[in-house]
């Protein structure tokens, strides 16, 4: 194992809690400020646009909902899961970026 793994496994999963840490604040700011999906068009384009960075929350917890309720598989959890941790990692990525430039 080289030495630079452990560094770079930091930052993966550093990107990876800032991400979801956002989409989290983001979806539950939404709901705190607008409740349920709007119904105009322009609500609706603003709803659409904040699901890309509030999305891995959203889903992780509709995907835990369905498991729950078991009305999903263990395997479509678990798919969804990773999804929502590979978008998170996204997010995380450009939350640091932003973080670095500021």
């Amino acid at each position: 194992m080289h030495a630079g793994f452990g560094k770079d496994l930091m930052v993966v999963l550093f990107a990876t809690t800032a991400g979801f840490t956002a989409s989290g604040i983001l979806a539950n700011l939404y709901r705190l400020i607008v409740g349920d999906k709007p119904q105009s068009s322009s609500g609706q384009t603003i709803y659409v646009a904040l699901m890309v960075f509030a999305g891995p929350s959203v889903l992780l917890e509709n995907a835990a909902s369905a498991f729950k309720a078991k009305s999903c598989s263990r395997t479509a959890f678990w798919l969804a899961a990773a999804i929502a941790g590979y978008w998170s990692f996204a997010i995380g990525l450009l939350v640091m970026n932003l973080s670095l430039a500021l």
